[in-house]
């Protein structure tokens, strides 16, 4: 049964900016986006549960380079990207994310 791919508005923007970095990547990317729906533990992707501040979150990868950070709701056959780029971007993110929830 293929999953649902379900887009955020922020998603959206971080990814047209990241395609717009790098237009180089737009085929894998939407290769990535296709197996992600289609089978989200398909080996190419390299599917793997985050630690510490983005503990809860999964991560897929586009290439060596670039990959996917995600929320993975396996009941509901639904997967919710959480924002695209290489390590650093997904550090950065791991950073407002705990600002976030340090200040409530």
């Amino acid at each position: 049964m293929p999953y649902q791919l379900v887009f955020t508005d922020d998603y959206m923007r971080r990814a047209l900016r990241f395609l717009k970095r790098h237009p180089e990547l737009k085929a894998q990317y939407a290769k990535t986006l296709a197996l992600l729906e289609a089978n989200p533990h398909h080996p190419s992707l390299r599917l793997h549960a985050l630690s510490g501040r983005l503990a809860g979150l999964h991560s897929v990868s586009i290439n060596l380079s670039y990959r996917i950070t995600l929320e993975l709701l396996i009941r509901d056959q639904q997967v919710i990207p959480i924002n695209v780029g290489d390590h650093d971007t997904h550090r950065s993110v791991s950073s407002r994310i705990a600002a976030l929830t340090d200040s409530s």
